[in-house]
């Protein structure tokens, strides 16, 4: 067998008004590790171009700056293209703030190339250290009545999932020509998530490679509840994505449906949650009844303008 190179992946980075010192550390990060680097910025405003551009330089890359914020999948997109017309096998997805480790990608490529040897692998990822918790994020396979969290329990395990975080997510171009691109109509929430169940639905596995490791600030601040609990807080217009297409997911064929009946209640608990206990509530509430009308009626693609801040 013909053991891969790290050459023959394109690391695709999606950035949105990023920090400057974080895209810089992540490109210098990864770009060792690779063949080549691709950035798809979303029409951040300002001179970030030009910030972009330098930490770019001598990379032997590409910045692909877009003329309006076209989403977290489209971007993707936009960039696997760019990997294939450049002659490159597989993609590495990253987003703005992700930090592989160190030999991260060579691990995946050999995990990859191992595992496809006996199965069909759509993708393998990284064990996630969230830097906010100070702690791994397990692997998920979809249960009912709750999801079965598979942690990492030694460096050898490759752990068999039903989704995997897009950042950091290694994918043969051949993978995605029969599985199909990311879901543009959902443009930031979920992606992964879609993308997964239909590679699944497909007959491809996914895997964690616990040898691998990327450090990630996973998801937004946190809120104590009572009885020691907490809740990530988003903004309204993040609320507004989780809603409408947790609905467009619904209605999906290759949605599993065990997925469906324990995330139902989900949507109740946040409409509570945002909408009563945590603020902007009305805005939060208007967002969220929004997005599940729009996803009730199949409408997907940008939050409609009425809603952004005027």
């Amino acid at each position: 067998m013909t053991r891969l190179s790290v050459t023959d992946v394109c690391a695709v980075i999606v950035s949105y008004h990023p920090d400057p010192s974080a895209i810089a550390s992540l490109i210098d990060a990864v770009a060792p590790q690779v063949g080549a680097v691709v950035l798809v910025d979303n029409a951040s405003s300002g001179d970030w171009q030009s910030v972009l551009k330098e930490a770019l330089q001598g990379r032997g890359g590409a910045l692909l700056g877009q003329s309006h914020n076209r989403g977290l999948a489209a971007a993707q997109n936009i960039g696997i293209a760019w990997a294939r017309s450049n002659g490159y096998g597989h993609v590495l997805l990253l987003d703005q703030d992700s930090q592989p480790g160190d030999g991260m990608v060579a691990t995946l490529l050999q995990a990859l190339q191992m595992l496809a040897a006996t199965s069909q692998v759509a993708a393998v990822g990284p064990r996630f250290h969230d830097m906010r918790e100070d702690g791994d994020a397990p692997f998920v396979r979809i249960g009912f009545p709750l999801n079965r969290k598979l942690w990492c329990e030694n460096a050898t395990q490759h752990i068999a999932c039903d989704f995997l975080i897009s950042s950091g997510a290694l994918i043969p171009l051949a993978v995605l020509d029969r599985v199909g691109p990311m879901n543009a109509g959902l443009f930031i929430d979920n992606v992964d998530l879609e993308w997964g169940f239909r590679a699944r639905a497909q007959g491809y596995a996914l895997y964690g490679v616990c040898s691998a490791t990327m450090h990630h600030r996973l998801g937004d601040a946190r809120r104590a509840l009572p009885f020691g609990s907490q809740v990530v807080v988003h903004g309204p217009l993040r609320l507004y994505y989780m809603m409408r297409n947790r609905l467009l997911l619904y209605r999906m064929p290759h949605t599993p449906r065990l997925w469906i009946a324990q995330d139902m209640p989900r949507v109740l608990a946040k409409l509570f949650l945002f909408g009563v206990l945590i603020g902007p509530r009305l805005r939060n509430l208007r967002c969220m009844l929004r997005g599940l009308w729009d996803g009730m009626r199949g409408s997907d693609g940008a939050c409609p303008a009425t809603l952004l801040p005027k």
